[in-house]
C-alpha cells in the first residue's frame, strides 16, 4: 500500500494506457468480425475454412506478433498502433466463430416469419438476426476483453507503456509492493471491461430480462 500511495498517478496513467491498448481492438476486431462471420455462416462451404483461418491467428505467440507488426505496418518498434493492430488480429480471431455460431443459432422459423414480413438481406440481419445473435456474442465479447488486458502486459517487453511495466520493473528490481500493485491493477481493468459489456448486454436484450422477470 504504501508503495501505491506514493506512485498512484503513475498506476493511473498506466491503467489508462493499458485500458486504450485492450479496449480499441474490441470494437475493431468487433468491424472485422461481423462480415466474415457472416460470411461463415451464410456459405456452408466457406465455414471449416474462415473459422480454420480466423482460428490459428490466436496460435501466433503474441512477443513473435509484437515484433513482426513494425516490418509490416512500417511503424517505429515503440509505437503503440503495433500493439493495437496485433491485439485486434488476437480479438478477430477469438470473436469470427462466436459471431457465425450466434447467427446460425437464430431459429429458421425466425428468419422465416421476418422474411415473409418483408425483412431480407441486410435489412434482416441488422433488424432481426444480429440482436437475437447479442447473447453469444457478447460473450465472445467478454472472453476477448479479458484475454487483451492479460496479452496487453507482454507489450512491455518492447517497451510500449501501460500496466505490465509494473509486473517487469517489480520483478526485476524485488520490488513486492511494485509488482502486487501491477496484477491487482490488471485483475480489476479486466473485471471493469466485463461489467462494462454485462451492462451492454443487458440493455441491448430487453426482451431476456423480460423473459427473466416472468420466470
Amino acid at each position: 500500500m504504501d508503495w501505491l500511495s506514493t506512485n498512484w498517478r503513475t498506476v493511473l496513467d498506466l491503467a489508462v494506457s493499458h485500458l486504450y491498448l485492450a479496449g480499441l481492438p474490441l470494437g475493431v476486431g468487433l468491424v472485422v468480425a461481423l462480415p466474415l462471420g457472416w460470411a461463415a455462416k451464410s456459405w456452408s462451404r466457406t465455414y471449416p475454412a474462415i473459422i480454420t483461418t480466423t482460428g490459428l491467428l490466436y496460435t501466433i505467440p503474441s512477443l513473435a506478433l509484437f515484433v513482426v507488426m513494425p516490418i509490416v505496418l512500417g511503424t517505429k518498434i515503440l509505437d503503440p498502433v503495433n500493439v493495437v493492430v496485433a491485439m485486434t488480429i488476437y480479438t478477430v480471431a477469438l470473436l469470427v466463430r462466436t459471431v457465425a455460431d450466434g447467427l446460425r443459432a437464430v431459429p429458421d422459423h425466425v428468419e422465416q416469419a421476418a422474411t415473409a414480413m418483408g425483412y431480407r438481406g441486410l435489412r434482416r440481419l441488422l433488424g432481426v438476426e444480429l440482436p437475437l445473435a447479442v447473447p453469444v456474442i457478447a460473450s465472445g465479447l467478454r472472453v476477448a476483453a479479458v484475454s487483451n488486458v492479460s496479452i496487453v502486459s507482454i507489450a512491455s517487453l518492447i517497451g510500449v507503456s501501460q500496466l505490465g511495466d509494473l509486473l517487469v520493473d517489480g520483478y526485476n528490481r524485488v520490488i513486492w509492493g511494485e509488482l502486487v500493485t501491477g496484477i491487482a491493477a490488471c485483475v480489476v481493468l479486466a473485471l471493469a471491461l466485463d461489467l462494462l459489456l454485462v451492462a451492454g448486454t443487458r440493455m441491448l436484450t430487453p426482451w431476456l430480462r423480460a423473459q427473466a422477470g416472468r420466470a
